[in-house]
């Protein structure tokens, strides 16, 4: 009940987080950019300036679904990034090309979290196993895993996923970081349009903020169950 009670307060608190986001980039994509450029220009313009010829720009559909793929070398916009002449088109466009530069460079921490992610995956597959049996099957999972046994399991599962969320902070401010410089130092906004790619990119770093925060406080959950249970 505790980790469900902390699932849903931090799922509410994202929840509004996302609604500004959302909010921000409805706001700023009004405002054309002076200087006309679209976000799939800004993209590859960001990405010739950093030397890398072999990252391909593409339309996504959906919301805010903008990504870099570093197994297929793309960066995936949304067409209202894409197709975008605003403040927040360019913000999310050079955000996305920060990650290819990180990934052109090298950049440790995106290489932990790419090797983490295969990890996270069979993490979310054994708590999704151990959920289920606690609740269709309780008695027979007492059986099997005595209680102390599966927190033990669940702490280590919510390790993993705290780790991922704490590493992908750096990652995502770092590529934020190189956006706005390049934006900045190449004259692709004036002072008043990087003040909103700034903001917009600002409240973008907060749902992850959010997110590593509440993978903490889960996992300090249950490290603190376990620990009363040994009490008993």
């Amino acid at each position: 009940m505790g980790a469900l009670i902390i699932g849903l307060v931090f799922m509410a608190i994202g929840w509004m987080v996302s609604a500004r986001l959302k909010s921000k980039f409805q706001q700023y994509s009004q405002i054309q950019l002076a200087r006309d450029l679209t976000g799939a220009d800004v993209a590859r313009l960001m990405l010739a300036d950093n030397g890398i010829t072999d990252v391909q720009v593409t339309s996504v559909q959906g919301e805010l679904t903008d990504h870099y793929n570093p197994g297929t070398k793309t960066v995936n916009l949304s067409q209202n990034v894409y197709y975008g002449r605003n403040a927040a088109a360019t913000a999310v466009a050079a955000h996305e090309c920060g990650h290819a530069v990180q990934h052109a460079n090298a950049y440790s921490m995106l290489k932990l979290r790419s090797a983490l992610v295969p990890i996270e995956a069979i993490s979310a597959k054994i708590i999704n196993i151990l959920f289920m049996i606690s609740i269709f099957g309780s008695f027979a999972a007492s059986q099997i895993f005595p209680f102390q046994t599966a927190i033990l399991v669940i702490i280590g599962c919510y390790g993993v996923f705290a780790l991922v969320a704490l590493v992908t902070l750096p990652v995502e401010f770092d590529a934020s970081r190189r956006a706005l410089a390049w934006v900045q130092a190449r004259g692709i906004v004036n002072n008043s349009e990087y003040g909103m790619a700034k903001d917009a990119l600002k409240w973008a770093a907060m749902t992850y903020v959010v997110a590593a925060i509440g993978a903490l406080t889960t996992l300090f959950y249950y490290v603190m169950l376990f620990m009363g249970s040994r009490d008993e």
